[in-house]
């Protein structure tokens, strides 16, 4: 009797990174069939919460994969529509978009689609980590409040498409002198911070924005997020950090920052002005106040682990790839 073939689903936006998936669709497939799995595709369409759905669907079809291919805002869509669930395929990422965060956490090749298909050959997998806000909303980066964090939402798709990255530097650069101190309450693992910050960062990997240091310790899998707080909103001071940052990591212990692990938190504003807007992986979440928790090892992703630092990784996933 024959065994039945492992089912994968590539769920892939055709819009994102100048359309690159859509060249290079029969390949990835190709390098899917040949790693053992029966793939199809599906199209995400302009229909909110299109690759969300279906990646809901795939996965209460009893996929044992689902292909994410896109920006980060498409992977996000993607796990919303998994980590719910009780029975949740294994997942992979195929970085098409701007920023692509998630990609340079798991050394994921970017602009190049079947690179990043041909990672699922190595056959090394990570149990991560992944925050989930208000209870019902899930992020696997970032989730992030203040001035420049709105900026993912100030820059139109057409223009990311065209400029990539540099539009987001381009508009971070106009916003910088915007950036307000608000006074917030904020519950940790820790104790509480009451004080004015600008920035307000809740990171699970160690690259947000394309900054690769911004969270330098962060560890993948430990069940903990990285809590970065900005005591300041003078332009000198920010521009500094900035440079800090891409310097090593160095900002992390500048008298301007808080810098700790937890495991969970509860933000929120104590002025009278409008709530922070929460980002959570590059798009508008919801509001303050917002309660956020870890949820440890909840998703196993294809990585290229070969690649990532021992010190990114838990002793428990370096076990589980020599085994």
């Amino acid at each position: 009797m024959e065994t039945a073939r492992k089912r994968a689903r590539l769920i892939y936006n055709p819009t994102s990174g100048q359309e690159i998936i859509k060249k290079n669709i029969a390949e990835v497939l190709d390098v899917l069939e040949d790693v053992g799995y029966e793939t199809s595709a599906y199209q995400t369409t302009p229909a909110p919460l299109s690759a969300q759905n279906e990646a809901e669907r795939a996965a209460k079809a009893g996929f044992d994969l689902i292909v994410a291919a896109g920006g980060d805002g498409t992977i996000n869509e993607v796990v919303n529509g998994v980590a719910p669930l009780e029975n949740r395929p294994k997942l992979a990422f195929i970085p098409t978009g701007t920023t692509n965060d998630y990609a340079r956490a798991l050394k994921i090749p970017m602009g190049d689609p079947v690179a990043a298909a041909r990672i699922i050959e190595k056959d090394q997998t990570i149990k991560m980590d992944i925050g989930q806000a208000y209870g019902k909303k899930y992020f696997i980066n970032i989730a992030a409040a203040g001035t420049l964090t709105e900026l993912t939402y100030s820059v139109p798709s057409e223009v990311k498409s065209r400029l990539g990255y540099l539009a987001y530097v381009a508009k971070g650069a106009e916003m910088l002198p915007k950036s307000k101190l608000r006074k917030v309450h904020i519950e940790h693992d820790h104790g509480v911070f009451d004080g004015k910050v600008s920035l307000i960062f809740v990171a699970l990997t160690n690259s947000i924005g394309g900054f690769e240091k911004l969270a330098p310790d962060t560890v993948l899998d430990d069940g903990n997020f990285t809590l970065i707080l900005v005591k300041t909103a003078r332009l000198f001071d920010m521009l500094g950090l900035m440079i800090q940052a891409i310097n090593g990591g160095q900002h992390v212990t500048d008298a301007n920052v808080e810098y700790l692990k937890t495991s969970k938190l509860k933000l929120e504003v104590l002025d009278k002005k409008a709530p922070f807007m929460l980002n959570l992986d590059g798009e508008y979440g919801g509001d303050t106040p917002v309660e956020l928790e870890v949820l440890h090892n909840h998703l196993e992703f294809f990585a290229n682990i070969d690649e990532i630092s021992d010190s990114a990784l838990s002793l428990e996933n370096k076990n589980n790839q020599e085994n």
